[in-house]
């Protein structure tokens, strides 16, 4: 047995009542338009062919008495479709003992005493008995003829079964992708985010199937939020593995070789050094991927700011070998957490100086566009760059290219400058330079104001 829940019957008993009400109400008025019919059936005739007959009547009996009036009746009442004139004496008897109902009786005799209709006639005949000349709306052959009224048993019971049927299959119609929905959100709670409505739905094109998609789209974005979240606890238990193997490797060297505790120290610093790195850049990004960006907004120069990150980072590639050209001026002032900007862009540009070649420069350039009012900043380097494929993976945590794979660093500058950027309103992407290198481009909005 097919279950059905409340709604089903809500809906079933809502339709299924507006049609015993409707059906009702049309019932009513057939019946009592019948009804008039019937009663109209009932009533004396009239019209131009009526009148004639009923003079014609009248002049028999006038001009030939009842014995020629008596023949008259007779031979119409034997032609088929013949005129029905009734002729009725004072006692309410016809002259050739047809019934006559009571109301086209007593119609005619109101007709008769108001005077003035040519429809009905009223003489006396020779033995002084007075006879009333009127036509029936049916005539008593009609009458018999008629067939009898079928019962009101039967279209009660047609109408509602016929309301019952189409009342269950609308009522079916509308709940059941409610249940899938239901069963689709139990699905997805028990874990099974794979689970999706669309195909269920069919053709549907209405809002019931509109929120099929949209619960469609909101269990692929939490699918992809997982799974996203499980790679990061995967990869970060892979990049603090690392570094804990080598601290207890250098615990053990220290305790083996007491002499070479002076070395031990120093890798047990620079790995502890590495950990408490991982650990802020870890909570830096988990703090941004929550909406919480730590500082409140204040107002910040992104001009002067990006300025003076280029100029530290310059300081430091110098002794490497490159250089760092900063192109920009002008003032470009937001309210936004400045901290937040600062780390974003101070992480895009160490990384461009990181991976540029010895003896090249990395460019940075900030341009100013209007409608909208927007800040774009290009850093430019001429490293390795990253494979086509990478292009759109370069900004997730822990991603490291095959060309980096082997340089220092945790893979989680892109990713947080990226949910800074983002944050503030703005956008990050990379493409590939021509001659070899990446460019990464950063538009800001003037209204950069932190989203929580």
């Amino acid at each position: 047995m097919i279950a059905v829940g409340r709604l089903f019957w809500k809906f079933f008993f809502a339709f299924w009542l507006a049609l015993l009400v409707a059906g009702a109400g049309v019932g009513a008025a057939v019946w009592l338009h019948q009804r008039t019919l019937d009663e109209r059936g009932q009533e004396v005739a009239s019209g131009p062919r009526v009148t004639f007959l009923v003079s014609a009547t009248a002049a028999t009996l006038r001009h030939g008495g009842m014995a020629a009036l008596h023949r008259l009746l007779e031979e119409w009442s034997t032609q088929r479709g013949g005129a029905h004139v009734y002729v009725v004496d004072a006692a309410g008897r016809e002259l050739l003992g047809r019934t006559v109902s009571a109301e086209a009786l007593a119609q005619a005799r109101r007709l008769a005493q108001a005077g003035g209709e040519s429809r009905i006639a009223r003489l006396e005949a020779a033995d002084g008995q007075q006879y009333l000349f009127f036509v029936p709306a049916e005539g008593d052959e009609a009458l018999q003829r008629r067939p009898p009224p079928p019962s009101p048993l039967l279209p009660i019971g047609i109408g509602i079964l016929a309301s019952l049927g189409f009342s269950a299959l609308l009522a079916w119609y509308l709940s059941k992708p409610i249940r899938h929905l239901r069963g689709a959100f139990d699905a997805v709670a028990t874990g099974k985010l794979e689970t999706r409505i669309g195909p269920r739905m069919g053709r549907r094109r209405d809002e019931i199937a509109d929120l099929g998609r949209d619960f469609d789209r909101m269990a692929q974005q939490l699918q992809i939020l997982v799974g996203s979240q499980r790679r990061l606890l995967h990869d970060v238990s892979h990049e603090l593995r690392s570094p804990l193997a080598r601290l207890q490797a250098a615990i053990g060297l220290a305790r083996q070789q007491p002499e070479k505790l002076d070395a031990s120290l120093d890798r047990i610093e620079r790995e502890s050094g590495r950990l408490d790195e991982l650990v802020g850049e870890l909570l830096t990004l988990s703090r941004l991927e929550a909406g919480m960006g730590g500082a409140v907004d204040e107002e910040v120069d992104l001009v002067e700011l990006i300025a003076g990150i280029a100029d530290d980072a310059r300081f430091e590639a110098e002794t490497n070998g490159r250089q760092v050209r900063f192109c920009g001026d002008g003032e470009f002032v937001v309210k936004a957490r400045a901290e937040l900007l600062h780390r974003a862009l101070d992480n895009v540009i160490r990384n461009a100086v990181k991976y540029t070649r010895e003896g090249t420069e990395v460019g940075v350039e900030i341009e100013r566009r209007t409608a909208p009012d927007r800040l774009m900043v290009t850093v430019a380097d001429r490293g390795p760059g990253v494979p086509e494929s990478d292009l759109q993976t370069v900004f997730e945590p822990f991603f490291r290219s095959g060309s980096s794979a082997a340089t220092a660093g945790f893979g989680l500058g892109l990713a947080i400058a990226r949910r800074a950027i983002e944050m503030h309103g703005g956008t990050i992407h990379a493409m590939n330079r021509e001659g070899g290198g990446l460019c990464v481009e950063m538009v800001l909005p003037a209204n950069a104001s932190a989203r929580a």
